[in-house]
C-alpha cells in the first residue's frame, strides 16, 4: 500500500538503521516520523556507535550476476555514492585501500576469490616485505608470518561510524522527527495489535504511553528478536573490539592507512584525530548467549564494557605478528557489539507477511553499518510499493530456509578455531590492560 506524507509513521531503534530509515522519509517528505529508543541517543550500546568501519566499493551490478551478487554489488552501490556524493556523507568517507589477507590455507582461499572478482586486479602480498610497503616505514614492524593477502589501493577504505550516526540523526530532526530516547519513555515493551492480531497499531513503552501509527518499522538490530517472533530467521551474534591509545606524534604517523583486514586474525584502521585511539578488533565467528524459552533457543543481547580476555588474547596475536610495537600495550577501552545473523547474511528488510502495517528491517549480518546510507532507501521503496523486484525478492521474510537452522553454523568466517564461541564458557572478562 502506498504511503502520503501525512501518513504516520512509528520507527522502533535509533541505531544506525532507525536513524537512516528516519533520515530517508523525512527527505522524502513524510513529517509525522516518531523513533524510539531504550537508550539515551547516541546508544552506548549501538553497534554503529563506534570509532570506524570498512567500506569498500565493489562490480557495478549485472543482470548475469547471481542473485547474491547482485544484491551485494547493488546494495554497495547504492551505499557508497551516498558515501561519496552525499554532502551529508561525503566527509566521512576515507578512500585509503584495503587489505585483504589471511595466515590459513582455507581463509587465504577466501582472499583469493575476493581477489578475482574485483574488476581491477588487486595487488598480490605474499611476504613480510609486500605487507610492509603498503603503508609508511616503522608502522608494520612484524614478521608476518605466513601472512598472505592482496591490497586494493583505492575505491576502499573506512567511514566515520560515529560521526554518520551523529549526521543522520541531526538531520531528521532538522527536518522534523521526533526522537524519543532513553527509559522509560523510548523503551518499546510490546507492539501493540488490533483485536484480531492481523496488525500492528504501534508500540507500548515503559512508561505505559501507547504509540499509535498508521505504519510500524521495527528495526531495533540485535534486540528485534525480542519483540517479534521472528521464526529463527534472527541469530543475535556479538563480536569483540578494542581501542589502543597512540601518543599524538603516534597519531600522525599512522594517518591515512590502507585497513588491513586478516580474514582468521583480524583488522585495525588508522587512529581517530580526536582522541588517538586505534580501533582493532579479533575476527571470529561470533559470540551467542544462548536461552532457552519454551523449549525454543534463541540468543539474547547484553551489553558490557568488557571482552572476553581470550579475544584480547587474540588481539595481541594480531599485534604481535603485525605492529609488535603494540602488542603490549593496554586498552583503553573495549565492549562487545552486536548484530543479528540470518541464515543467508542478506539483510531482511520487508513487510510482514501476516501482520499488516508492520515492516521489518533487520539482519545486518556484521555488513549493516557499510550499508547504512541505503539502508534507509531500501525500506522507504518497501513502504511505498516500489521495490526493485531482484532486490525484494533476496530481502523477503523467509522463515522456510530457518526451520531447521543450525544456530551454530560459522556463516563463511575464520578465526578463533572457526567456531561460534558460548558466552556461557567465557571464564574472565577484561578492558584488555597489561
Amino acid at each position: 500500500m502506498a504511503q502520503t506524507s501525512n501518513s504516520s509513521i512509528l520507527v522502533i531503534g535509533a541505531g544506525t538503521w532507525g536513524c537512516s530509515i528516519a533520515l530517508q522519509l523525512a527527505r522524502r517528505g513524510y513529517t509525522r516520523i516518531t523513533v524510539l529508543d531504550s537508550s539515551p541517543f547516541p546508544s552506548a550500546t549501538a553497534a554503529g556507535n563506534d570509532l570506524n568501519k570498512i567500506a569498500e566499493e565493489a562490480n557495478e551490478p549485472a543482470e548475469t550476476d547471481s542473485d547474491d551478487e547482485y544484491f551485494w554489488n547493488r546494495l554497495t552501490q547504492l551505499a557508497m555514492h551516498a558515501w561519496k556524493h552525499d554532502p551529508l556523507f561525503s566527509s566521512l568517507y576515507h578512500d585509503t585501500g584495503f587489505i585483504m589477507s589471511a595466515v590459513g590455507d582455507e581463509a587465504y582461499q577466501r582472499c583469493v576469490e575476493y581477489a578475482q572478482s574485483e574488476k581491477n586486479a588487486p595487488v598480490p602480498l605474499n611476504s613480510k616485505q609486500d605487507f610492509q610497503k603498503t603503508m609508511p616505514e616503522g608502522v608494520l614492524q612484524g614478521k608476518f608470518p605466513g601472512w598472505r593477502g592482496f591490497w586494493k589501493e583505492e575505491s576502499a577504505g573506512w567511514v566515520f561510524a560515529s560521526g554518520a550516526l551523529r549526521a543522520m540523526y541531526e538531520e531528521a530532526v532538522k527536518l522534523g522527527v521526533h526522537f524519543m530516547a532513553g527509559s522509560p519513555e523510548g523503551s518499546v515493551e510490546e507492539l501493540l495489535y488490533t483485536p484480531n492480531k492481523d496488525a500492528v497499531r504501534g508500540a507500548r513503552t515503559g512508561d505505559g504511553v501507547e504509540h499509535t501509527a498508521g505504519q510500524t518499522i521495527l528495526s531495533a538490530g540485535a534486540n528485534s528478536d525480542l519483540l517479534l517472533d521472528f521464526k529463527k530467521q534472527l541469530r543475535p551474534t556479538a563480536w569483540t573490539l578494542a581501542h589502543v591509545p597512540l601518543s599524538a606524534e603516534e597519531a600522525q604517523h599512522y594517518r591515512n592507512l590502507p585497513v588491513l583486514y586478516a580474514v582468521d586474525r583480524g583488522f585495525f584502521i588508522e587512529p581517530d584525530i580526536e582522541k588517538h585511539e586505534m580501533k582493532l578488533c579479533d575476527e571470529h565467528p561470533g559470540y551467542i548467549n544462548p536461552v532457552s524459552e519454551n523449549d525454543e533457543f534463541c540468543s539474547v543481547p547484553f551489553a558490557r564494557q568488557q571482552i572476553p580476555k581470550e579475544a584480547a588474547s587474540r588481539m595481541r596475536l594480531f599485534l604481535s605478528e603485525t605492529m609488535p610495537q603494540f602488542a603490549h600495550r593496554g586498552f583503553s577501552f573495549a565492549r562487545i557489539c552486536w548484530d543479528a545473523d540470518t541464515v543467508d547474511r542478506i539483510f531482511l528488510i520487508d513487510r510482514h507477511p501476516d501482520l499488516r502495517n508492520l515492516v521489518v528491517a533487520v539482519g545486518g549480518s556484521g555488513n549493516g553499518f557499510m550499508a547504512c546510507p541505503a539502508i534507509g532507501v531500501l525500506v522507504a521503496d518497501v513502504l511505498e510499493g516500489k521495490s526493485e523486484e531482484r532486490l525484494q525478492r533476496m530481502m523477503k521474510w523467509r522463515p522456510e530456509i530457518s526451520f531447521e537452522r543450525n544456530w551454530w553454523h560459522a556463516q563463511g568466517r575464520y578465526g578463533a578455531e572457526g567456531k561460534v564461541m558460548d558466552f556461557r564458557d567465557v571464564k574472565e572478562w577484561t578492558v584488555g590492560g597489561m
